[in-house]
């Protein structure tokens, strides 16, 4: 083999080494991604400021708003701060835990999917901007979410193929990740 040549599948080798190392910081930057927000927005929650931060959030989303009949303005605030402690917990037990990923990947989804659709029903465009797309403050606030939704997906896809099915339930799926 040519000098050249082995200067060369040397320098892709080490670019390929590189990469899973490089992968590896964004996965893990990723996951602080996920896990600072909820456990930081999710403590917000206990608090009076928060509470009154929720109301034209909770209150202006009609598949939201029986959070409030439910479990009045408070309540429905210390519940999703709750959700949002347990899952970052669960999601910083993700990469040693398949059935801890699954479950932080499943409420995750749940939460992103649910606080994306409010930027349905919000509004949440600049108007003295001239309106879209220049984002007013809750709706940048809330645009983030687009992406922690992506990383609940990613994460609990992963989760899925690193669970073992059992031999028991056939198929011929035995040994191989869902």
């Amino acid at each position: 083999m040519p000098s050249s040549t082995r200067h060369v599948a040397s320098v892709v080798m080490a670019a390929h080494d590189h990469a899973g190392t490089v992968t590896r910081a964004g996965r893990a930057v990723a996951l602080a991604g996920v896990v600072l927000p909820l456990f930081l927005i999710g403590i917000l929650k206990f608090t009076q400021i928060e509470i009154d931060a929720l109301k034209p959030v909770i209150g202006g989303t009609p598949w939201l708003a029986w959070l409030y009949p439910l479990f009045g303005e408070a309540g429905a605030s210390y519940l999703l701060g709750t959700v949002e402690i347990i899952t970052a917990a669960l999601f910083v037990a993700s990469p040693w835990s398949a059935r801890a990923g699954a479950m932080a990947g499943t409420i995750g989804t749940l939460t992103f999917a649910v606080t994306c659709s409010t930027l349905l029903a919000l509004p949440i465009w600049e108007g003295p901007s001239g309106g879209f797309p220049w984002l007013n403050g809750l709706g940048a606030f809330l645009i983030k979410d687009v992406a922690l939704l992506g990383i609940s997906i990613v994460v609990l896809g992963e989760s899925f193929a690193r669970i073992d099915v059992p031999r028991s339930m056939g198929d011929g799926l035995a040994g191989r990740s869902i």
